[in-house]
């Protein structure tokens, strides 16, 4: 290596069955009232009722924001941040997906630094107050965004889902329980073990990849590959949800210490502009952009074929880089993950802001770590490209 690399993680990270019983105690550390940042959802399976109890066990009060309804937007934000402050809280545990946990991330830091959480993107305005504890508790293995310094806003007057990225981010805790994820149904256990996938591969594909990441990406890729379809199909199988949920911590341990490419940054606007989860609009680019990239990439895509079809071994670099991409498609077919059409974009509004959204994912800077950095007219033609992607290849033709 040429430079030195940083590798950050949570302070604390507490993985494995019932690890979810640790939250009394990990919150009794950090505060006297937290905030739970969770959803309706969560609500009804009893998660966030369980949370409260285990909190009033070790004398922690709490207050509860349900609002995140979907990605997670500005207006979440500020709502739950008035009612941390409010409440008198001065401890924020997050209980759900990506979007719950991207939320709470945001209150922690404006709690102590002020302003707008705009302001953020880019290094613009620096956190330099320290941030409320964050407790992080995933209920899908997926997002990763437990183990990253990263948070994803949704900005309502522009519809730009704003990457915010630095330090003061990243939760002091990570508690993942591999048996909070059984609930999740199997298009979420799908569309999020992709989006899991994702973060691997680019983290691997990264041209910011290095010693301690590639170590981190690898062993996720090998457990997503290897219990996916799996969870997919049996979603009891404890034993595979708890690879799936080690491989999405390790994912995006590697992904925020590697950054991710041009997958997440064509997937960003596709969310913000049509509404379509993270998990989905990753799952539906990465064929088509590892199809890209493969040229740029060939060894580490190599790897990536190995994982899929360990008897490859005596494959050619390039056969089996071209085994990657097949069998990420025949995957994503499994899934049954549909193209933007088939999720039920309109194609002639697409059209009209497909030169809008290449614009955002290159000023949202993942593109520029792509093993093959595209021009603006590349991601338009991507675009495209994956409003009608076929996921079938020859191999399940024939």
């Amino acid at each position: 290596m040429e430079n030195y690399a940083v590798f950050r993680t949570p302070q604390t990270i507490s993985y494995g069955r019932n690890a979810f019983e640790n939250v009394g105690s990990e919150a009794a550390l950090r505060g006297k009232k937290a905030l739970i940042v969770s959803d309706k959802v969560m609500d009804s399976l009893g998660y966030v009722s369980t949370c409260c109890a285990s909190l009033q066990k070790v004398g922690v009060e709490s207050a509860v924001y349900l609002g995140v309804a979907s990605e997670p937007t500005d207006q979440y934000v500020a709502e739950s941040l008035e009612v941390f402050q409010k409440e008198g809280c001065d401890l924020v545990i997050s209980l759900g997906g990506g979007s719950c946990i991207d939320t709470a991330k945001a209150i922690v830091v404006l709690a102590t630094n002020g302003g707008y959480i705009g302001e953020y993107m880019k290094g613009k305005r620096m956190a330099s107050a320290t941030p409320i504890p964050h407790i992080a508790i995933p209920t899908t293995a997926g997002t990763g965004s437990e183990a990253t310094d990263a948070t994803i806003i949704t900005n309502t007057t522009n519809d730009v889902k704003m990457m915010i990225k630095q330090p003061a981010f990243m939760p002091a805790v990570a508690i993942v329980d591999p048996l909070l994820t059984i609930s999740s149904p199997p298009h979420v256990t799908a569309a999020t073990g992709v989006d899991a996938l994702s973060h691997a591969i680019e983290a691997y594909l990264s041209r910011l990849s290095h010693p301690m990441t590639d170590t981190i990406a690898l062993s996720a890729m090998k457990l997503i590959v290897g219990n996916l379809v799996t969870t997919y199909k049996n979603g009891e199988d404890v034993n595979a949800r708890e690879q799936m949920a080690l491989g999405s911590l390790q994912a995006g341990m590697a992904f925020t210490n590697a950054s991710v490419c041009l997958v997440h940054g064509m997937s960003r606007p596709i969310g913000a502009l049509f509404h379509v989860p993270h998990g989905y609009s990753n799952a539906m680019l990465l064929p088509a952009v590892l199809e890209f990239s493969k040229e740029a990439s060939i060894d580490r895509l190599a790897d990536l074929g190995r994982i899929f079809s360990p008897e490859a071994a005596s494959l050619s670099n390039e056969e089996a880089a071209e085994l990657a991409v097949a069998s990420v498609k025949n995957l994503c077919l499994t899934l049954k993950i549909p193209n933007l059409k088939g999720w039920g974009i309109d194609k002639q509004l697409f059209e009209s802001v497909v030169s809008k959204m290449a614009g955002d994912a290159l000023a949202s800077g993942s593109p520029g770590n792509n093993p093959k950095v595209p021009t603006q007219l590349e991601i338009e033609k991507l675009y495209h490209v994956c409003y009608e992607y076929q996921y079938v290849t020859e191999e399940k033709v024939n």
